[in-house]
């Protein structure tokens, strides 16, 4: 075989497993259907680019299903955050049709080349047996840490003059978030949010440190739940901020679409408490928390009202700063 012939040849899936070893027979079932994903598709960049952004699609949609049908039910009004805004299923379907474009011309891409990239930085993809399950937890937990750090930072900037008004602007169209609004952004800001979830995976890599495709996904998988239920615009008893007080919630991000000012993080409440970046939120809570619970429904609608009116000068002030 010529030179050329060999640097046009891509290893296919096949091959990849023959050269490996793998005892098929000692694998469970999940990691004998990874490979036999792999194998039936043939080339592992496919693979792994269409198996990602079906995964992608699914969790995120699947997710904003449950909340599209809290929306549409009454009984659940008493947890919404902002019970007087209510999507409507206009309201939905705009904001679908600019995810759904985000989705295949800012996300697709990224998946699609994400293979390569993380193959390149010593990834597995492919390879079977996973890892066991304690260490993709604590993978997992470094990767939401390292992400919210990384959003936190980033969302502050973008809150600053023409970044802004260029592109911030457009998530916060909906002052009253909703699940499906989670990825209603600007394809630019998709395009940077998103290198805080694929950064901290390529960065662990390059560190040295062993990682697989599995653990990737189910980090993805988290992600998408997280930022969903984040932009649900309810706050359940069984929330889980209400377990772990250090968790962000839809308590902590909905002030921020509401009043446009502070809660910059997306996981952890951790950032904006050591920056000061919470400090209006904290005071909107303490006065409710100070009054009877019969006089509570009252002032809190006029605390929203004071708060949303607060937003709206906020983020004309933030249009006219200059970014330098």
């Amino acid at each position: 075989m010529n030179s050329t012939s060999v640097l046009s040849h891509r290893t296919t899936s096949s091959e990849l497993y023959a050269s490996s070893g793998v005892e098929f027979s000692q694998l469970s079932w999940l990691e004998a259907n990874w490979a036999a994903w792999y194998l039936w598709i043939g080339d592992p960049v496919i693979a792994t680019g269409l198996m990602s952004f079906l995964l992608h699609e699914i969790v995120y949609f699947g997710r904003c299903l449950p909340w599209i049908i809290i929306d549409a039910t009454p009984y659940f009004r008493k947890w919404k955050l902002q019970p007087n805004k209510i999507p409507t299923a206009k309201e939905q379907w705009e904001c679908t049709k600019l995810v759904l474009y985000s989705h295949f011309t800012i996300e697709l891409p990224q998946i699609w080349f994400f293979h390569p990239i993380a193959t390149a930085c010593g990834m597995k993809t492919w390879q079977v047996p996973f890892p066991n399950w304690q260490t993709a937890a604590l993978q997992v937990a470094l990767f939401f840490v390292f992400e919210d750090a990384f959003h936190f930072f980033a969302h502050r900037a973008l809150h600053y003059g023409p970044l802004y008004k260029h592109i911030h602007k457009v998530h916060h169209k909906y002052s009253a978030p909703f699940g499906l609004a989670a990825e209603y952004a600007h394809p630019a800001e998709v395009f940077i949010l998103g290198m805080g979830t694929i950064g901290g995976p390529l960065l662990y890599c390059l560190a040295g440190y062993e990682l697989h495709m599995i653990t990737v996904l189910v980090w993805v998988t988290l992600k998408l739940f997280q930022a969903v239920d984040a932009h649900s615009g309810y706050d359940f008893p069984w929330s889980l901020n209400r377990i772990l007080p250090f968790w962000s919630g839809a308590d902590h991000h909905d002030f921020h679409h509401m009043a446009f000012v502070n809660n910059f993080s997306t996981s952890f409440r951790w950032l904006d408490h050591w920056f000061g970046t919470d400090d209006k939120y904290l005071a909107y809570k303490k006065r409710l928390a100070a009054v009877a619970e019969k006089d509570r429904a009252a002032l809190e609608k006029r605390l929203l009202e004071e708060a949303e009116k607060e937003g709206i000068l906020a983020a004309d002030e933030a249009e006219k700063k200059r970014l330098f």
